[in-house]
This record gives C-alpha cells, structure tokens and sequence, in this order.
C-alpha cells in the first residue's frame, strides 16, 4: 500500500496515513517524531502535498546540519554587508516558503538564541534577515521533526517550552521498521520490483 511516497500496510502505519489525511487539509503547525531514518521528511512532503499549500513551495532545511553562525541567515534571510562574506542580499526559507510550507528538519538541534527569534517569526508572521531592521510579512505552514525527546530538552533548558506548545499542536509520531511487522517484507518487496526496472 503506497500513501504517497510512503509504503506500509501495518496497523499502525495506517493510524499515522489517516492522522496525516485529517491534518493536511488544515493550515496547523505538525511536529513529526521518531527515530532517523523512519521518513520524517516524507511525511512532511505528503502533508504538504495534500494541502491547500500543495502547489505552493515546499522548502526544507535541516536544522542540525548548518553552523549555528550560519542558520539564522539561512532561515531569515540576510542583507549585503550584514557579516563578513554577505557580498549580496539573499532570501531566507522564510520567504522562499512564502504560500507554502517550511518544514525544519531536526528541530532539537536548534541553539537556544535562534529558538526566541523563531517563535517571534511564528507570533508575528514577519521576519527580519539579518543586518536589517525591516520586518516581512511571510505567509507559510511550519512542520518540523526531530529524533529528540523534546520534553526531556525542555526539562535539560535546551528548548524552549513555549516554541515547543507552538510546534507540537498535533503529533505524529513515526514508529521504528522493527515495529512495523510484515512492513519490512512489503518494502523489501517494492524496492526489489522498482530497482528491477529500473536497471533492468
């Protein structure tokens, strides 16, 4: 059974594919979680793509994967001259997702400074790239995903409490392949027959 680019026909798949189909039709903030590898982002996409925002863009960024002196400019966006290197100005993902949605990837690694400018952008709907003084108004959905315990960070004072109620208004969570029963085999079974054709 294929929901989207996702395969599963375990029970509990099916409970996470009509949780999805419910959600995406609204314009609420999803926080998807799970363990790596157990397709957070294709979930995210499917969301999307079942969204009112669906032929709008759909824009990632993995929180965990860029410097933190380097993701702020990446999320907001920034002005000629702002830092040393900044020979232009550059859209954020906050503005490149303008009418569609931006799905932050590995949330638990955001540093704690970045966190309070993140749920200002989310209050007020505007952000300002860095060096500039000019809020933007930006009209996006925020899914994010992390493999972290979150509510363990929040009680460590690694993430904020308040972001954290922001972001999780509805959970999906996204279990292990070991959790999955026959999953594996159905998988196992499509990927077999695609890469067949493929390089057949």
């Amino acid at each position: 059974y294929r929901f989207g680019d996702i395969v599963g026909t375990s029970p509990v798949m099916h409970t996470v594919f009509r949780k999805v189909e419910k959600i995406a039709v609204t314009d609420i903030s999803v926080l998807i979680t799970g363990e790596t590898g157990t397709g957070k982002e294709l979930i995210a996409r499917e969301i999307h793509n079942r969204s009112p925002r669906g032929k709008k863009p759909f824009v990632t960024i993995n929180c965990g994967a860029i410097p933190e002196n380097l993701l702020e400019s990446e999320l907001f966006g920034h002005v000629r001259g702002a830092f040393t290197g900044a020979v232009t100005t550059k859209v954020g993902r906050f503005q490149a997702a303008d009418g569609g949605t931006l799905f932050l990837d590995e949330i638990g690694e955001m540093p704690l400074e970045l966190q309070v400018k993140l749920l200002r952008a989310l209050q007020e709907k505007t952000v300002v790239r860095v060096g500039d003084t000019r809020a933007e108004q930006v009209d996006i959905r925020i899914v994010t995903a992390t493999n972290r315990d979150l509510e363990k960070e929040i009680a460590g004072g690694r993430f904020r409490e308040d972001l954290f109620y922001r972001l999780n208004v509805v959970n999906v969570h996204l279990p292990p392949l070991r959790e999955r029963g026959e999953d594996v085999l159905v998988i196992a079974r499509y990927l077999l027959s695609r890469y067949a054709r493929e390089f057949d």
